[in-house]
């Protein structure tokens, strides 16, 4: 007998009064592990700058069939403020992430960079080399379906003082990167130029981007990070760590923030 993570679709659905056609349209289905749907929704839609803050979302709700495996329905249905234009006619999202890319289907690189990607070159907050080294060990004692699966990862949200306050799981590394900043976006965003953010995957494009439209200035990594995630790390000022693990890392951007 063994215990294996779940693996479902979740279409994320938004609707707004101020669109053209109110209705509900599909803009996202993303393999997940069904849990904190609503983090991931909100973290997918900021990042993707799609809302800017909380205020932006009146109401989320599941709707659909349950799912096979987990008995939850897969269909999460955001409701915008009538302040949000959402202009769905143009809104041309219609895209499949799998649980190992999170850019496929994407049209080009431009969709990627959206608004709030800010440089951190006037960031001073400074993250010590000795704090760093424990934050895979800290991180691994708060994943308890890894511990029973290991099958999922992991995403999670340290102060420079080596506090972690939000992990979460998924067999999806962005989509455990969109439940954490949700989570973070529900607290308060504003909070993130102190912060850094840790992936138990490697350091790809798109998870540079997300952390950079976050406000978080340090992206830390177990794996490698990608020629393009490096090259974006340097150009927006922010430091990027790789492959974190075994009392030891590799420093490919800011490395002035590391003492």
């Amino acid at each position: 007998m063994d215990y294996v993570a779940v693996e479902e679709p979740l279409e994320i659905q938004v609707s707004s009064a101020a669109a053209t056609g109110a209705a509900a349209k599909s803009i996202s289905i993303t393999m997940r592990t069904p849990g904190h749907d609503t983090e991931l929704a909100l973290g997918f839609l900021f990042t993707e700058g799609i809302i800017k803050s909380t205020d932006d979302v009146v109401s989320t709700k599941h709707v659909g069939q349950p799912g096979v495996s987990s008995g939850l329905q897969n269909i999460l249905r955001v409701e915008m403020s009538d302040a949000v234009d959402l202009k769905l006619d143009r809104l041309e999202r219609h895209f499949y992430t799998t649980s190992s890319c999170g850019v496929c289907g994407k049209a080009s690189l431009d969709a990627l960079r959206v608004e709030g990607q800010n440089s951190f070159t006037k960031v001073g907050t400074a993250f010590a080399t000795d704090m760093l080294l424990r934050i895979p060990e800290l991180v691994r004692a708060r994943q308890p379906v890894f511990s029973e699966t290991g099958g999922l990862h992991a995403a999670a949200i340290f102060g420079s003082d080596g506090e972690i306050s939000i992990v979460r799981e998924d067999v999806g590394r962005h989509n455990a990167t969109d439940k954490v900043i949700g989570k973070l976006l529900q607290k308060d965003i504003s909070l993130g130029k102190n912060l850094g953010l840790f992936v138990s995957g490697r350091a790809s494009f798109e998870l540079i981007q997300k952390t950079l439209v976050a406000g978080i200035p340090l992206l830390a990594a177990v794996g490698a990070p990608s020629s393009l995630a490096v090259e974006a790390a340097k150009e927006f000022g922010m430091t990027l760590v790789g492959f974190l693990r075994d009392g030891d890392f590799n420093i490919y951007a800011g490395q002035e923030r590391i003492n």
